[in-house]
């Protein structure tokens, strides 16, 4: 059953530069009755003022703003910063490394592609992250989790900076972010699949998550506090749509 704010209804605002786009996205998305649903096709400082009024569950954000390219990434950490409890997806024109990362480096809970695009996938997107969990699939999530292991160690802290897990626990979790599947992890590690559950229920249990899509999110979040993710540059997200442009 998804989450509904204190009214009733999940509110959703929709935010892009091409109007039609915007409208047609925001159309779409009040078929669902669960949905209350406003857009805005205004430059990022209009948005943010306009997320501060009225409070949505949720902002859809596409990359692009009237501000130019890219601009929606810096929308999406001002949100994060000013208004943490909104929820951020940002849609994104192409599953592209550079892109993806940047997404969730700028504060999203879940990216989704125009080019998967149909609405039903879009209302699971929304329900499954305003329910708390975050919206990726296993390509998007390596991609971030690729780009962690290039900046820092997979070593999880509290706010002091004590280890919540064990060595071999660490081992578990950088196996799991890696797509392994609990068989593979045992060859691995020269266990049995059985110690596998065991160390997943007590890392499960540290954390205060219960699955292992929230496990490698957890992982994320708790690196880019002791490490900020590598920016992409302008040039290689600029790149990511370029590509995305000669492929269609």
């Amino acid at each position: 059953m998804p989450y509904t704010s204190h009214n009733g209804h999940i509110t959703v605002l929709v935010a892009d530069a091409d109007v039609m786009a915007c409208r047609l996205l925001a159309s779409g998305l009040r078929r669902y009755r669960q949905l209350r649903v406003s857009e805005c096709h205004l430059p990022a400082a209009d948005i943010l003022k306009h997320v501060s009024e009225i409070r949505p569950d949720i902002l859809l954000v596409a990359t692009s703003l009237p501000d130019g390219p890219m601009s929606g990434f810096a929308l999406a950490r001002e949100v994060r910063r000013s208004c943490p409890e909104i929820h951020v997806v940002v849609l994104l024109e192409s599953s592209q490394r550079a892109l993806v990362v940047e997404a969730f480096r700028a504060g999203a809970k879940g990216v989704f592609c125009r080019s998967d695009f149909e609405f039903k996938a879009l209302w699971k997107c929304v329900s499954s992250v305003i329910g708390g969990q975050i919206w990726a699939n296993s390509e998007q999530l390596r991609f971030v989790m690729e780009t962690l292991s290039e900046s820092a160690p997979l070593h999880l802290v509290n706010s002091a900076g004590v280890g919540l897990l064990t060595r071999r626990e660490e081992d578990v979790v950088r196996l799991v972010a890696d797509g392994l599947i609990n068989r593979e992890i045992a060859g691995q590690l020269h266990l049995s699949e059985h110690t596998v559950k065991n160390y997943l229920f007590r890392i499960f249990e540290k954390l205060g998550i219960s699955s292992r899509v929230e496990l490698v999110t957890y992982a994320i979040a708790n690196i880019e506090r002791r490490l900020a993710l590598p920016a992409a540059s302008f040039e290689e997200l600029n790149g990511a749509n370029r590509s995305r442009a000669r492929s269609v």
